[in-house]
């Protein structure tokens, strides 16, 4: 057990690709956590998605331990404690305790800003965080965001600057922009390298120096009480939940309850992250850790409910705040569709169930999106889904494909709308699908969100285009930096899921970088535009679009998915619907076998017999419903992708 006043808890927070990662390596392999031959890039990013991407999805806690340097002691970590323990020299136990040994709880958090609700999480239950800047590309306009938000907590930031061992390196320039942002002293930002290790040694004492001991934590206590911050589920185990202890210990034999549910279980295990999980014997209050509850039942443990004793409750802790969802998207097993319900069931095999499981298990692992089952005529029961953003929605789609092994039909990703209809009333539309018809609405009203973009300011020019082309009202920009600005701006929430990230990186040359907050309604110009395939809508293609747009809207649509679908054993037509009319047309040519090739010579009426029978064959297939086109998965995914 740590003393409370040599625990510091801490998260690290960046913008993408500033090296948070690699930090985090450098820490764990400095304080011995890690030895150094079992070392490996991004240890903390476990899931092959991270790995593969060079992203953090998932926040990760990590216990290490870390003592003040001392030239005659060789104590690197809990190991070499214990061997100088377990000797019988009074010289070796009397050093060990003449030194101050830290528990050091750290935290790493995702960069991207489609899971900023894992960094809100994360804030909660430290009393501190490093805020990490790339000295190759200075402040982002993520970097002032997280800074914020760990403000607005009361933490202690230890500013930081990494990557100084590059040669494009601007490490003074970057001291001063973040000196100027946190309003202090040059002196007091950290250089380092979480590549080479420059600096992490001095860093690990900032962190002890300047964050404080956990606050509000009350150790001598006959109860217990505990924020959960996250948790995950195994097969075997059942929930398990990530805690940060407020009040009393804990142990294996007690019985604890959850507030909200008000249920009662005795766990399995406790311990603490190093940073694979390590039972202990015991978890106390300012130390973060995991509990094994034994609970398999979906919708006991949630993220920001409080763990207590039963015997002896406790009021429950603050919470968090629900993540709101920014970007909808309805997702149906590839063999939903009516027409092979009963294929599905004489095979025994039943997709929509394995969803459903699919979708409640990764739900305890990601707390962020919502689900809840809806169905559609031509695709079958599906649930309909709320992420955090389009990079979110891709990240889930993605797991359920690889982690569950499903084929999925995932839908165009959309907002919400609120829709007056010519009779007065007002309704939610948060699927492209349900939108009403064009004739029957009276005024729609849509999100706005406020963006920040902090840019190289030869760029500017090129950046106001983009934010033309997507209906901006550009605010006040100031001068960031040396030969950089930041611009402040409103613009539609469909806009900004309209690959508006994409294209500033692209007129930047990557150098741009923007966050965003949520805003109040407005009127919108919108419609719906529809793809239909062999007269048939296909509601994964539905979308919202302005309507200025509309007309060139459908036809890139139209040709994109000509050039993408195969042709079937009959002609198809692809079109695209909206404002009652058909806007834009193409035909897909049907697959023709060779009828004719085994005949040789002879009177070519005998060629044509054949060719009319088989053109009134594929007629005849079409008029039975036989005809049905088939969309592979691969479609459904590309079109959802900008190209």
């Amino acid at each position: 057990m740590a003393q409370l006043s040599n625990i510091r808890n801490f998260a690290i927070l960046a913008h993408i690709d500033h090296g948070k990662s690699t930090l985090a390596d450098r820490l764990l392999e400095l304080t011995g956590t890690i030895e150094k031959r079992k070392m490996q890039d991004q240890v903390l990013d476990s899931m092959e998605l991270e790995r593969e991407r060079g992203i953090t999805i998932k926040m990760t806690p990590v216990r290490m331990l870390w003592r003040v340097q001392n030239k005659n002691v060789n104590i690197k970590n809990e190991n070499d404690i214990l061997k100088i323990k377990n000797t019988d020299s009074p010289q070796a136990n009397s050093e060990i305790l003449n030194f101050d040994f830290y528990t050091l709880n750290l935290i790493d958090t995702p960069g991207h800003i489609d899971f900023s609700y894992e960094v809100s999480r994360a804030l909660k239950a430290v009393e501190g965080a490093i805020l990490l800047v790339d000295a190759t590309q200075g402040v982002q306009a993520q970097t002032i965001s997280v800074l914020q938000t760990a403000l607005e907590a009361g933490l202690a930031v230890i500013p930081a600057v990494n990557k100084v061992d590059s040669p494009l390196a601007r490490t003074a320039e970057i001291k001063q922009e973040v000196a100027k942002l946190l309003k202090c002293p040059e002196a007091e930002v950290l250089e380092v390298s979480g590549r080479t290790g420059q600096g992490v040694t001095a860093l690990l004492e900032a962190i002890i120096n300047r964050v404080p001991p956990p606050r509000e934590a009350i150790p001598e206590s006959d109860s217990f009480r505990a924020l959960v911050f996250d948790f995950q589920y195994s097969n075997h185990t059942g929930v398990i939940v990530y805690l940060r202890v407020f009040e009393g210990s804990i142990g294996r034999g007690e019985k604890l309850l959850f507030k909200i549910t008000n249920r009662q279980f005795t766990p399995i295990e406790v311990g603490v992250f190093s940073p694979a999980p390590k039972a202990t014997d015991s978890l106390s209050a300012g130390e973060i850790g995991y509990i094994v509850t034994g609970i398999k039942e979906p919708g006991i443990a949630s993220v920001g409910d409080t763990i207590t004793l039963a015997r002896k409750p406790l009021p429950a802790l603050p919470g968090y705040e629900s993540p709101r969802p920014v970007v909808w998207a309805s997702v149906y097993p590839e063999n939903a569709p009516a027409r092979h319900r009963q294929a599905q069931a004489l095979a025994g095999g039943d997709d929509f169930n394995l969803l459903r499981q699919a979708l409640g298990r990764l739900r305890l692992s990601d707390s962020s999106f919502v689900h809840e089952e809806e169905s559609s005529g031509l695709l079958g029961r599906g649930f309909r889904c709320g992420f955090l953003g389009v990079l979110h929605l891709e990240i889930i789609t993605e797991r359920l494909r690889r982690e569950f092994n499903l084929k999925l039909v995932v839908t165009t990703p959309s907002i919400t709308y609120e829709v007056v209809d010519k009779l007065g009333s007002r309704q939610v539309v948060y699927s492209p699908t349900l939108f009403p018809e064009y004739g029957d609405i009276l005024k729609v009203f849509e999100p706005w969100v406020s963006v920040k973009i902090i840019s190289p300011s030869e760029h500017l020019g090129a950046i106001m285009q983009i934010l033309f082309k997507h209906e901006a009202v550009v605010g006040e920009s100031e001068s960031f930096g040396d030969n950089r600005a930041a611009v402040s701006l409103e613009m539609p929430l469909r806009e900004l899921m309209r690959h508006f990230f994409d294209e500033l990186k692209s007129v930047s040359s990557g150098f741009a970088s923007l966050s965003y907050k949520i805003g109040g309604l407005r009127e919108a110009d919108v419609v719906k535009l529809d793809l239909l395939v062999a007269d048939e809508v296909v509601p994964a293609f539905s979308r919202v679009v302005s309507r200025k747009r509309v007309e060139e809207e459908a036809e890139a649509a139209v040709e994109k998915l000509y050039e993408l679908l195969p042709r079937q054993m009959f002609v198809a037509k692809i079109q695209g619907k909206a404002l009652g009319r058909i806007l834009s047309s193409r035909t897909l040519s049907a697959l023709r076998k060779d009828v004719t090739g085994y005949l040789y010579g002879g009177d070519i009426t005998r060629k044509m017999k054949l060719l009319e029978k088989q053109k009134k064959g594929k007629k005849k297939m079409k008029e039975r419903g036989r005809g049905r086109v088939n969309i592979p998965q691969e479609v459904f995914l590309k079109m959802m992708r900008s190209e």
